[in-house]
């Protein structure tokens, strides 16, 4: 689910955002550069964003919504309130285009090859943005009938797997996406993250509001495992925000909204099941979280003081990593942007604004009827007994 701050990695790139900045900076140890940063108030207000009047559309707050690096580290992308898709090079950064968008963005993806972008939208739309033509609109590839929440990509770049409100995953062709492979159906809440691990093509991994993280074949639609996180005494209405895959560990780190804390799974491929592996607690509220193949897990936190925590396993136990010059640096970077950041921050929608509000229509029936019987009993002890007939009357329709 999009929000206001957040972390994006790639090889040794790293991304902060909040509010409508970013700064990007390398997790490599020689790194001595000034990091890049940009604010999306600077943006270009692309020509489709105007009316007639030449004035600015349905303007936005400007704040960043969503990015996301290609699978290279090559490219990066964001949208941000005012429904606008920014495209940058990393290497060296240089912003390629800014395009607007049809509405608000809630999730984007790049195919592995890195020829397009998708961008998935509250309607349910998915658009697809060429890379290689900076300057051209977008395309629509499919659509929900419900808000989009998450989009991937297989790592064969063959299928689009989208995630919605409406409990639903759909299985897509990526070179006809109208033609639908599966769905994988058995949440029954709304899907807030997916992802296939890349060195498990055939499996995908989804987290859901009803509390469970759950491994499929997609290919397919069928369900391998189910992990409910209420075991892990976590409260029943609860759901990743984050969710992120380490192949060196084969294992799945998943951030639910307002728990301080990290759970860490292990995925099993070939016995096609997840398990347990350690609960990482923190001080501090997590805005979110990233994966470093050789380094260790990035924790992105609401403190000032120690923006960034680092953690990887030792002996078999997942451990913050006290002395680290590369965290020392690259937190030090952040407080020092602290007030552009994460003082800019603020608060996310989150996502318990997407469960659904239960409505017990027999309940209210029952309700409504025993009320009416009520005041019936009412009416009738008000107005006494009933006057007995006298001998010899008539009755109403009798001769």
């Amino acid at each position: 689910m999009a929000g206001s701050a957040g972390l994006a990695l790639c090889g040794q790139q790293l991304v902060v955002r909040g509010g409508s900045r970013f700064l990007a900076t390398s997790t490599a140890s020689s790194f001595s550069d000034v990091p890049f940063t940009y604010d999306c108030r600077t943006a270009e207000k692309p020509r489709e964003s105007q009316g007639e009047d030449g004035q600015l559309a349905d303007r936005g707050s400007d704040t960043i919504l969503a990015c996301t690096f290609s699978a290279s580290g090559s490219y990066f992308a964001l949208t941000d309130d005012s429904k606008r898709l920014v495209l940058f090079r990393t290497n060296p950064w240089q912003c390629l285009s800014v395009r607007s968008v049809a509405r608000r963005c809630t999730a984007l993806s790049f195919t592995v090859s890195e020829e397009k972008v998708l961008v998935a939208d509250k309607s349910g739309d998915v658009y697809s943005f060429p890379v290689g033509d900076p300057g051209a609109p977008g395309h629509l590839e499919l659509g929900h009938l419900s808000m989009l929440l998450d989009v991937a990509v297989s790592p064969d770049d063959c299928y689009v797997l989208t995630a919605d409100r409406d409990e639903k995953i759909r299985v897509s062709w990526a070179a006809a996406p109208h033609s639908i492979e599966a769905f994988c159906l058995g949440h029954t809440e709304f899907v807030s993250r997916i992802l296939v691990p890349p060195d498990w093509p055939e499996l995908l991994l989804s987290s859901s509001g009803d509390g469970t993280l759950r491994l499929w074949e997609f290919r397919r639609g069928r369900e391998l495992h189910c992990c409910p996180l209420a075991g892990l005494q976590e409260p029943q209405r609860v759901a990743a925000s984050r969710l992120v895959y380490w192949r060196q560990e084969g294992c799945v780190a998943l951030l639910c909204e307002g728990l301080p804390a990290v759970s860490i799974f292990r995925l099993d491929g070939a016995g096609r099941r997840l398990a347990f592996w350690q609960r990482l607690p923190l001080q501090h509220r997590a805005w979110d979280l990233g994966l470093e193949e050789g380094r260790g897990l990035w924790v992105l936190q609401d403190a000032e003081e120690a923006p960034l925590l680092l953690c990887r396993p030792v002996g078999g136990q997942w451990q913050l990593v006290p002395d680290d010059a590369v965290l020392s640096r690259v937190s030090g970077l952040l407080r020092s942007h602290w007030a552009e950041l994460g003082g800019s921050a603020g608060e996310s929608p989150g996502l318990q604004g997407l469960y659904k509000a239960a409505c017990d229509n027999v309940a209210a029936y029952l309700h409504r009827k025993e009320q009416r019987l009520l005041q019936r009993k009412r009416r009738a002890a008000d107005s006494g007994p009933a006057k007995q007939p006298r001998a010899g009357d008539t009755a109403l329709g009798c001769s």
